[in-house]
């Protein structure tokens, strides 16, 4: 089966470093271990390309930047940037009805149409994946012009898939409301949460029992630095903590100065890895003892949206998780048996947590172990798109397999040359 796998969002590098990229990658090798021939087409490539991804045929379609200008022509920017965005979409699907396709899976992006025109022109079927609201999010953190037609885009995308997957529970929720505002229905959706790839993360070396470690334990974060994931507490509960740890944070983002200013505001020790291909993460949770995830308390429960990728991978991994208390989150961590969970931006309660655990290293391990068999039993990634599929009508595919994701709501193609123009 020829799969086309879409991702137009500007903002999201496939072969980058960051969760949203993660997924992406993921994707494609469950597909790709389902036997499908997956090409990619994306607005956005990157450069961090996984070795056994190296071969996937790759369409680039970039979107093209937005002009320069003063101040008050800044809504004008922003207006052909979304029709840019639009425009992008329109001739990935143009390339993938060319090339040609048994099915389709796209990655929700604002202002695509590209399945629905994909399934329209080569009556395929198709597979729309929602990670995050959008819309909502582009009008309060950035600038959106024409909201109108952001909703029927995805209005129409919703209607056109064979089975729309959405993250979480208020993800699926958002999509149904926004559908409905626009006349629509959306009766294919269902809550397909996110997984992890438990051959690429092993269980960390902490989780077998072993001798005094004369070091202190590394304790861990990684994700992008942006306000949403509330850094800033653990670097404050490392400054309140009574046992010895040392602190180990994974990523970049736009908060690294200001983060790293604030350590040394506190007088504690951390060390900042900087950005980093999803390839090396292992090796950084290997020595590690405890994971943190400390998402930070909002103003309003829809923005507790997200399903927990980097708890998955703390769980792959064997190590015992901190995290708050918020969203999806307790569904990810199992209080006092896969990790703890805490009040969400409360440093005092974060740096106890983990004391506590850094100081019971059997209990610790304990718990770790428990999250790898979790995740091994129930959050893979081949499960996630199982449950993604099942009952719908892809050809090419087995579609046997058990749904994950709770309630719902709701023979192969000869072997095909490379797209034209394809970067392989």
């Amino acid at each position: 089966m020829r799969l086309a796998y879409v991702c137009a969002d500007p903002g999201v590098p496939v072969f980058g470093t960051k969760g949203a990229s993660v997924h992406v990658q993921e994707i494609l090798r469950a597909w790709r271990a389902r036997g499908a021939e997956v090409s990619l087409y994306a607005t956005r490539v990157g450069d961090d390309v996984p070795d056994d991804l190296a071969d996937v045929p790759v369409v680039h379609v970039p979107v093209p930047a937005a002009p320069s200008g003063p101040a008050p022509a800044r809504v004008a920017r922003v207006a052909a940037r979304e029709r840019a965005q639009a425009a992008a979409a329109r001739r990935i699907a143009e390339r993938v009805v060319a090339d040609g396709a048994d099915a389709v899976h796209e990655r929700y992006s604002l202002f695509s149409t590209a399945l629905g025109g994909i399934t329209g022109a080569l009556g395929v079927p198709g597979v729309l994946e929602v990670n995050a609201p959008l819309i909502d999010e582009q009008r309060t953190h950035r600038d959106l012009v024409d909201e109108a037609a952001a909703r029927a885009a995805l209005a129409a995308q919703v209607a056109a898939a064979e089975r729309t997957a959405c993250v979480s529970e208020p993800v699926a929720r958002w999509v149904e409301r926004t559908v409905a505002a626009t006349g629509g229905t959306a009766g294919r959706v269902l809550v397909a949460p996110n997984g992890v790839n438990v051959e690429r993360i092993p269980p960390c070396r902490d989780s077998a029992a072993r001798g005094p470690d004369p070091a202190p334990p590394v304790v861990v974060f990684v994700g992008t630095l942006k306000p949403w994931h509330g850094v800033e507490h653990l670097l404050r509960a490392r400054a309140a903590a009574g046992a010895e740890w040392r602190l180990r944070v994974v990523g970049d983002g736009p908060q690294r100065a200001s983060l790293e200013e604030l350590a040394g505001g506190l007088g504690v020790e951390v060390e900042f890895t900087g950005a980093v291909a999803p390839a090396e993460v292992p090796e950084l949770l290997a020595d590690c003892a405890v994971a943190v995830a400390p998402y930070p308390a909002t103003q309003h429960l829809a923005d507790q949206y997200f399903s927990p990728l980097k708890i998955y991978e703390y769980a792959a991994a064997a190590l015992p998780v901190v995290a708050s208390r918020v969203g999806q989150v307790p569904a990810a961590v199992e209080d006092r048996v896969t990790g703890l969970l805490v009040e969400p931006s409360d440093p005092a309660a974060l740096a106890g947590a983990v004391d506590a655990l850094v100081s019971d290293p059997e209990r610790r391990r304990a718990m770790g172990r428990a999250g790898r068999h979790d995740a091994v039993a129930r959050r893979s990634w081949t499960a996630v798109l199982d449950g993604i599929l099942v009952g719908t009508d892809l050809t090419g595919t087995d579609l046997t397999g058990t749904d994950v994701t709770g309630t719902r709501r709701g023979g192969s193609a000869a072997p095909r040359p490379a797209p034209a123009g394809a970067r392989r």
